[in-house]
């Protein structure tokens, strides 16, 4: 597990910044997955009839591999292509931006109105994300902020979940933030802690946990009124292990759903990926 987030970035603190701006790179036209559970790779079709029964699909990313994101794209895509209605789920945007979102898929927003509403919801460069955001505005796919108010994440973890008052959790809806041993040793392998702030391990965790379930809950809320579509739902690599947002999904008695994370190594094959943290690896051929 620590060989495949060895690189990710605490999403939470969002402090990195990409600098400059990479070249436009389309995603493949085939899609590649590893199936973990039978031990080969899988393409086309035989890679879309695997995601088929799955009314959520999972794709994992370390924010600031632009590989990562077209690999996204790339599932996005053949999705599509192969006539499912696809709406793609962002870990990077607050549900309260929602209307934003739908102006931007709509047309209503040129880039240079909606790239300050994206640095408002995300801190990380905005060319990394372009080519999924233009791809959902060309096709008209809706794209679906997940996230929670930012002051809302900043208090869990300044203060812990019990700090939030009663009608801040009452607009959290059907949210709870009951950290068990196996998440605590989860987020500590996964992202590692060092003390930052006022800030402790325990509330760290809440922190991680409540947009675990937070992104959970809207993807199911979305979904129970858009009974014909297929979501796509793109979030930090912690946060698609099977131990974050499926865990909650589980919880929930939600829709099907199957884990996709990246590959970091050129080599096919596992990558140190076991069948506890995720379905397929797909591969970033960029």
């Amino acid at each position: 597990m620590k060989h495949l987030l060895r690189f990710l970035v605490w999403s939470l603190a969002v402090l990195a910044l990409v600098s400059g701006c990479r070249a436009m790179i389309p995603a493949p036209e085939t899609l590649r997955l590893y199936d973990l559970a039978a031990g080969r790779e899988v393409a086309d079709q035989a890679a879309l009839a695997r995601l088929a029964p799955a009314r959520i699909v999972l794709v994992g990313e370390h924010h600031t591999e632009q590989a990562h994101h077209l690999a996204q794209l790339a599932v996005i895509q053949a999705l599509h292509r192969s006539g499912r209605k696809v709406a793609i789920g962002l870990e990077m945007f607050r549900k309260d931006a929602q209307a934003e979102l739908d102006r931007w898929v709509a047309g209503g927003l040129d880039e240079a109105a909606f790239r300050p509403i994206y640095l408002d919801n995300w801190n990380f460069d905005w060319p990394l994300y372009r080519p999924i955001f233009d791809y959902a505005r060309q096709n008209r796919l809706p794209m679906v902020g997940l996230n929670v108010p930012r002051e809302v994440t900043r208090q869990v973890a300044r203060e812990g979940f019990d700090s939030l008052s009663e009608s801040q959790k009452g607009a959290l809806g059907e949210i709870s933030c009951e950290v068990t041993p196996q998440y605590r040793e989860f987020v500590r392998e996964a992202y590692g802690f060092h003390p930052h702030g006022r800030m402790t391990f325990d509330h760290f965790c809440q922190a991680q946990l409540l947009w675990d379930t937070a992104m959970a809950l809207h993807a199911t809320q979305y979904l129970d009124q858009h009974p014909d579509t297929v979501m796509v739902l793109l979030a930090g690599a912690g946060h698609v292990h099977k131990l974050g947002i499926p865990a909650q999904l589980d919880k929930l008695g939600a829709v099907p759903h199957v884990v996709i994370m990246p590959q970091l190594s050129e080599a096919p094959g596992p990558d140190g990926v076991t069948i506890e943290e995720a379905d397929y690896l797909i591969f970033s051929e960029f």
